[in-house]
Protein backbone atom coordinates (compact mmCIF):
# COMPACT_ATOMS: atom_id res chain seq x y z
CA UNK A 1 0.00 0.00 0.00
CA UNK A 2 1.12 3.58 -0.61
CA UNK A 3 1.58 6.19 2.12
CA UNK A 4 -1.38 8.62 2.10
CA UNK A 5 -0.48 12.17 1.09
CA UNK A 6 -1.75 15.30 2.82
CA UNK A 7 -4.75 15.59 0.54
CA UNK A 8 -5.72 11.95 1.13
CA UNK A 9 -5.36 12.30 4.90
CA UNK A 10 -7.54 15.41 4.92
CA UNK A 11 -10.21 13.56 2.96
CA UNK A 12 -10.16 10.70 5.45
CA UNK A 13 -10.58 13.11 8.36
CA UNK A 14 -13.36 15.01 6.61
CA UNK A 15 -15.33 11.78 6.42
CA UNK A 16 -14.62 10.48 9.92
CA UNK A 17 -14.94 13.56 12.11
CA UNK A 18 -18.35 14.97 11.06
CA UNK A 19 -19.90 11.52 11.31
CA UNK A 20 -18.65 11.19 14.89
CA UNK A 21 -19.96 14.65 15.80
CA UNK A 22 -23.37 13.98 14.33
CA UNK A 23 -23.81 10.75 16.28
CA UNK A 24 -22.84 12.40 19.58
CA UNK A 25 -25.25 15.28 19.08
CA UNK A 26 -23.53 17.51 21.64
CA UNK A 27 -19.88 17.37 20.52
CA UNK A 28 -18.12 20.70 21.24
CA UNK A 29 -15.80 22.59 18.89
CA UNK A 30 -12.84 21.80 21.16
CA UNK A 31 -13.68 18.09 21.03
CA UNK A 32 -13.86 18.14 17.23
CA UNK A 33 -10.57 20.06 17.08
CA UNK A 34 -9.01 17.47 19.39
CA UNK A 35 -10.18 14.66 17.13
CA UNK A 36 -8.79 16.36 14.04
CA UNK A 37 -5.38 16.79 15.66
CA UNK A 38 -5.09 13.10 16.56
CA UNK A 39 -2.51 11.35 14.27
CA UNK A 40 -3.94 8.77 11.92
CA UNK A 41 -1.62 5.74 11.63
CA UNK A 42 -0.74 4.90 8.04
CA UNK A 43 1.22 1.92 6.71
CA UNK A 44 4.76 2.59 5.52
CA UNK A 45 4.91 1.63 1.86
CA UNK A 46 7.46 1.15 -0.88
CA UNK A 47 7.74 4.00 -3.37
CA UNK A 48 5.78 3.59 -6.58
CA UNK A 49 9.00 3.58 -8.61
CA UNK A 50 12.74 3.36 -7.92
CA UNK A 51 14.31 6.76 -7.40
CA UNK A 52 17.40 8.18 -9.04
CA UNK A 53 17.49 5.99 -12.15
CA UNK A 54 19.33 7.82 -14.93
CA UNK A 55 18.67 5.37 -17.79
CA UNK A 56 16.68 6.61 -20.78
CA UNK A 57 14.88 3.27 -20.94
CA UNK A 58 14.52 0.55 -18.32
CA UNK A 59 12.53 -2.51 -17.33
CA UNK A 60 12.33 -4.47 -14.08
CA UNK A 61 10.68 -7.90 -14.06
CA UNK A 62 9.92 -10.34 -11.25
CA UNK A 63 11.01 -13.61 -12.86
CA UNK A 64 9.78 -15.72 -9.95
CA UNK A 65 6.29 -14.24 -9.82
CA UNK A 66 6.05 -13.63 -13.56
CA UNK A 67 5.10 -9.97 -13.43
CA UNK A 68 6.42 -6.56 -14.46
CA UNK A 69 7.53 -4.42 -11.53
CA UNK A 70 8.45 -1.13 -13.21
CA UNK A 71 9.25 0.32 -16.63
CA UNK A 72 10.51 3.49 -18.25
CA UNK A 73 10.02 3.97 -22.00
CA UNK A 74 10.01 0.18 -22.43
CA UNK A 75 9.27 0.20 -26.17
CA UNK A 76 11.69 2.91 -27.28
CA UNK A 77 14.06 1.51 -29.92
CA UNK A 78 17.69 1.98 -28.94
CA UNK A 79 21.05 0.39 -29.81
CA UNK A 80 22.12 -1.97 -27.03
CA UNK A 81 25.81 -2.53 -27.78
CA UNK A 82 27.27 -5.82 -26.61
CA UNK A 83 24.08 -6.90 -24.88
CA UNK A 84 23.55 -8.21 -28.44
CA UNK A 85 25.89 -11.07 -27.49
CA UNK A 86 23.15 -12.47 -25.25
CA UNK A 87 21.26 -13.54 -28.37
CA UNK A 88 24.47 -14.94 -29.89
CA UNK A 89 25.03 -17.02 -26.75
CA UNK A 90 21.44 -18.24 -26.69
CA UNK A 91 21.56 -19.50 -30.28
CA UNK A 92 24.88 -21.28 -29.75
CA UNK A 93 23.69 -22.95 -26.55
CA UNK A 94 20.48 -24.08 -28.22
CA UNK A 95 22.46 -25.52 -31.14
CA UNK A 96 24.71 -27.49 -28.79
CA UNK A 97 28.00 -29.26 -29.53
CA UNK A 98 29.77 -27.16 -26.91
CA UNK A 99 32.79 -29.49 -26.90
CA UNK A 100 33.43 -28.79 -30.58
CA UNK A 101 36.78 -27.11 -31.22
CA UNK A 102 37.07 -23.98 -33.34
CA UNK A 103 40.37 -22.84 -34.80
CA UNK A 104 40.92 -19.13 -34.30
CA UNK A 105 41.30 -17.46 -37.67
CA UNK A 106 43.32 -14.34 -38.44
CA UNK A 107 40.16 -12.61 -39.64
CA UNK A 108 38.80 -12.68 -36.09
CA UNK A 109 41.87 -10.83 -34.80
CA UNK A 110 41.81 -8.43 -37.75
CA UNK A 111 38.13 -7.69 -37.05
CA UNK A 112 38.65 -6.48 -33.48
CA UNK A 113 41.66 -4.46 -34.56
CA UNK A 114 39.68 -2.78 -37.34
CA UNK A 115 36.90 -1.65 -35.00
CA UNK A 116 38.96 -1.15 -31.84
CA UNK A 117 36.57 -3.60 -30.22
CA UNK A 118 36.64 -5.32 -26.84
CA UNK A 119 38.30 -8.70 -27.17
CA UNK A 120 39.32 -11.93 -25.49
CA UNK A 121 42.77 -11.73 -27.10
CA UNK A 122 42.38 -15.09 -28.82
CA UNK A 123 45.61 -16.21 -30.47
CA UNK A 124 45.48 -17.04 -34.16
CA UNK A 125 45.80 -20.79 -34.70
CA UNK A 126 44.59 -21.77 -31.22
CA UNK A 127 41.90 -24.41 -30.96
CA UNK A 128 39.26 -23.37 -28.47
CA UNK A 129 36.05 -25.22 -27.59
CA UNK A 130 32.67 -23.64 -28.15
CA UNK A 131 32.03 -23.75 -24.43
CA UNK A 132 35.23 -21.83 -23.76
CA UNK A 133 34.35 -19.29 -26.43
CA UNK A 134 31.07 -18.60 -24.65
CA UNK A 135 33.08 -17.45 -21.63
CA UNK A 136 35.43 -15.49 -23.91
CA UNK A 137 32.45 -13.69 -25.42
CA UNK A 138 30.29 -13.08 -22.35
CA UNK A 139 32.89 -12.21 -19.67
CA UNK A 140 35.41 -9.84 -21.31
CA UNK A 141 32.89 -9.20 -24.10
CA UNK A 142 35.21 -10.60 -26.74
CA UNK A 143 34.12 -9.60 -30.20
CA UNK A 144 36.74 -11.97 -31.59
CA UNK A 145 34.98 -14.83 -29.77
CA UNK A 146 31.58 -13.65 -31.00
CA UNK A 147 32.85 -13.61 -34.58
CA UNK A 148 34.31 -17.13 -34.21
CA UNK A 149 30.99 -18.46 -32.91
CA UNK A 150 28.84 -16.70 -35.50
CA UNK A 151 31.14 -17.76 -38.32
CA UNK A 152 31.02 -21.40 -37.22
CA UNK A 153 27.32 -21.66 -36.38
CA UNK A 154 25.96 -19.60 -39.29
CA UNK A 155 27.49 -21.06 -41.27
CA UNK A 156 29.11 -17.69 -41.95
CA UNK A 157 28.26 -14.61 -39.90
CA UNK A 158 25.58 -13.39 -42.31
CA UNK A 159 23.71 -16.66 -41.96
CA UNK A 160 24.03 -16.45 -38.20
CA UNK A 161 22.62 -12.92 -38.04
CA UNK A 162 19.60 -14.14 -40.02
CA UNK A 163 19.10 -16.78 -37.34
CA UNK A 164 19.35 -14.10 -34.65
CA UNK A 165 16.55 -12.08 -36.23
CA UNK A 166 14.44 -15.19 -36.81
CA UNK A 167 14.83 -16.13 -33.13
CA UNK A 168 13.90 -12.60 -32.07
CA UNK A 169 10.70 -12.80 -34.07
CA UNK A 170 9.91 -16.24 -32.68
CA UNK A 171 10.25 -14.88 -29.15
CA UNK A 172 7.93 -11.96 -29.92
CA UNK A 173 10.71 -9.35 -29.85
CA UNK A 174 8.81 -7.19 -32.32
CA UNK A 175 10.95 -4.07 -31.93
CA UNK A 176 14.37 -5.69 -32.31
CA UNK A 177 16.69 -5.92 -35.29
CA UNK A 178 20.19 -7.38 -35.24
CA UNK A 179 22.64 -5.93 -37.77
CA UNK A 180 25.54 -8.07 -36.60
CA UNK A 181 26.54 -10.69 -34.03
CA UNK A 182 28.17 -8.50 -31.36
CA UNK A 183 26.48 -5.09 -31.27
CA UNK A 184 29.33 -3.06 -32.74
CA UNK A 185 28.14 0.09 -34.54
CA UNK A 186 28.27 -1.20 -38.12
CA UNK A 187 27.11 -0.86 -40.84
CA UNK A 188 25.79 2.22 -39.00
CA UNK A 189 25.68 3.26 -35.35
CA UNK A 190 21.95 2.54 -35.07
CA UNK A 191 21.53 -0.28 -37.60
CA UNK A 192 21.03 -2.73 -34.75
CA UNK A 193 18.46 -1.88 -32.09
CA UNK A 194 16.11 -3.29 -29.50
CA UNK A 195 13.94 -2.19 -26.58
CA UNK A 196 14.00 -2.71 -22.84
CA UNK A 197 10.88 -4.88 -23.07
CA UNK A 198 12.40 -7.08 -25.77
CA UNK A 199 15.63 -7.51 -23.82
CA UNK A 200 13.69 -8.75 -20.80
CA UNK A 201 11.96 -11.24 -23.09
CA UNK A 202 15.36 -12.43 -24.31
CA UNK A 203 16.81 -12.67 -20.80
CA UNK A 204 13.81 -14.62 -19.53
CA UNK A 205 14.42 -17.18 -22.27
CA UNK A 206 18.20 -17.35 -21.91
CA UNK A 207 18.06 -17.79 -18.14
CA UNK A 208 16.13 -21.05 -18.62
CA UNK A 209 19.36 -22.67 -19.85
CA UNK A 210 21.76 -23.97 -17.22
CA UNK A 211 24.79 -23.34 -19.43
CA UNK A 212 23.84 -19.71 -19.94
CA UNK A 213 23.28 -19.15 -16.21
CA UNK A 214 26.61 -20.77 -15.41
CA UNK A 215 28.56 -18.68 -17.91
CA UNK A 216 27.14 -15.27 -17.02
CA UNK A 217 27.52 -15.89 -13.28
CA UNK A 218 31.30 -16.26 -13.51
CA UNK A 219 33.48 -13.35 -12.42
CA UNK A 220 36.45 -14.98 -14.13
CA UNK A 221 37.25 -18.08 -16.15
CA UNK A 222 40.61 -19.70 -16.92
CA UNK A 223 41.62 -21.95 -19.79
CA UNK A 224 44.80 -23.90 -19.10
CA UNK A 225 47.50 -24.20 -21.73
CA UNK A 226 47.22 -27.26 -23.96
CA UNK A 227 48.93 -28.59 -27.06
CA UNK A 228 46.18 -26.92 -29.07
CA UNK A 229 46.56 -23.43 -27.69
CA UNK A 230 47.54 -20.85 -25.11
CA UNK A 231 46.25 -20.33 -21.59
CA UNK A 232 43.67 -17.60 -21.01
CA UNK A 233 42.01 -15.88 -18.07
CA UNK A 234 38.92 -13.85 -18.84
CA UNK A 235 37.30 -11.47 -16.35
CA UNK A 236 33.78 -10.11 -16.35
CA UNK A 237 32.81 -6.59 -17.38
CA UNK A 238 29.88 -6.70 -14.93
CA UNK A 239 31.24 -4.72 -11.99
CA UNK A 240 28.36 -5.81 -9.71
CA UNK A 241 29.15 -9.51 -10.01
CA UNK A 242 30.52 -10.70 -6.69
CA UNK A 243 29.93 -7.35 -5.00
CA UNK A 244 26.14 -6.88 -5.09
CA UNK A 245 24.50 -9.62 -2.99
CA UNK A 246 22.60 -12.11 -5.14
CA UNK A 247 23.87 -10.81 -8.50
CA UNK A 248 23.55 -13.51 -11.18
CA UNK A 249 25.19 -11.67 -14.09
CA UNK A 250 24.10 -11.19 -17.50
CA UNK A 251 25.72 -8.69 -19.90
CA UNK A 252 27.12 -5.20 -20.27
CA UNK A 253 26.89 -3.14 -23.43
CA UNK A 254 28.34 0.08 -24.79
CA UNK A 255 28.81 2.07 -27.97
CA UNK A 256 28.80 5.82 -28.39
CA UNK A 257 25.23 5.63 -29.69
CA UNK A 258 24.02 3.11 -27.09
CA UNK A 259 25.63 4.74 -24.08
CA UNK A 260 26.41 2.50 -21.14
CA UNK A 261 23.88 -0.32 -20.72
CA UNK A 262 23.36 -3.35 -18.51
CA UNK A 263 21.13 -6.42 -18.70
CA UNK A 264 21.14 -8.00 -15.24
CA UNK A 265 19.58 -10.55 -12.92
CA UNK A 266 19.71 -11.13 -9.17
CA UNK A 267 18.26 -13.57 -6.67
CA UNK A 268 17.44 -12.89 -3.04
CA UNK A 269 15.16 -14.81 -0.67
CA UNK A 270 14.22 -17.31 -3.40
CA UNK A 271 13.07 -14.47 -5.65
CA UNK A 272 14.74 -13.74 -8.99
CA UNK A 273 14.46 -10.30 -10.57
CA UNK A 274 15.61 -9.50 -14.11
CA UNK A 275 16.22 -5.96 -15.30
CA UNK A 276 17.78 -3.81 -17.97
CA UNK A 277 18.95 -0.20 -18.11
CA UNK A 278 19.67 1.33 -21.52
CA UNK A 279 21.76 4.46 -22.01
CA UNK A 280 22.32 5.19 -18.33
CA UNK A 281 25.08 7.59 -19.34
CA UNK A 282 27.17 8.44 -22.37
CA UNK A 283 30.20 9.47 -20.30
CA UNK A 284 30.24 7.56 -16.99
CA UNK A 285 30.30 3.76 -17.18
CA UNK A 286 29.55 3.42 -13.43
CA UNK A 287 26.04 4.85 -13.73
CA UNK A 288 24.58 1.70 -15.33
CA UNK A 289 25.69 -0.28 -12.26
CA UNK A 290 24.32 2.21 -9.74
CA UNK A 291 21.09 2.29 -11.77
CA UNK A 292 20.84 -1.50 -11.56
CA UNK A 293 21.59 -1.54 -7.84
CA UNK A 294 18.95 1.12 -7.13
CA UNK A 295 16.37 -0.77 -9.17
CA UNK A 296 17.12 -4.06 -7.41
CA UNK A 297 17.13 -2.43 -3.97
CA UNK A 298 13.69 -1.02 -4.75
CA UNK A 299 12.45 -4.43 -5.90
CA UNK A 300 13.75 -6.17 -2.78
CA UNK A 301 12.91 -3.24 -0.46
CA UNK A 302 16.50 -3.07 0.77
CA UNK A 303 19.39 -0.63 0.75
CA UNK A 304 22.76 -1.98 -0.38
CA UNK A 305 25.95 0.11 -0.40
CA UNK A 306 27.19 -0.12 -3.99
CA UNK A 307 30.62 -1.61 -4.41
CA UNK A 308 32.08 -2.18 -7.87
CA UNK A 309 34.81 -4.46 -9.11
CA UNK A 310 37.88 -2.29 -9.69
CA UNK A 311 38.47 -1.11 -13.22
CA UNK A 312 41.85 -2.82 -13.26
CA UNK A 313 40.02 -6.13 -13.31
CA UNK A 314 37.66 -5.41 -16.16
CA UNK A 315 37.59 -4.09 -19.70
CA UNK A 316 35.11 -1.35 -20.51
CA UNK A 317 32.28 -2.36 -22.80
Amino acid sequence: MRRLGVASMALALAVVVPATAASAGSTTRSQVRSQVLQPVAQPVATAAAPAGIAAKSAYLYDYTKGKTLWTRSPDTKLPVGSITKTMTALLVIKAGHLDRKITISKKYADYVKKYGASQAYLAVGDQVTVGQLLYAMMLPSGCDAAYALADSYGPGWTGFVKKMNAQAQALGMKNTHYANFDGLPWPTATAGYSTARDQITLARTAMKYTTFRTVVAKASYTVTKTAGGHSYTWKTTNRLLGTYPGMLGIKTGHTNAAGYCLLFAARRSSRTVIGVVLNSSVTDEKVRFTDAAKALDWAYNTHTPVQLLPLSRVALD
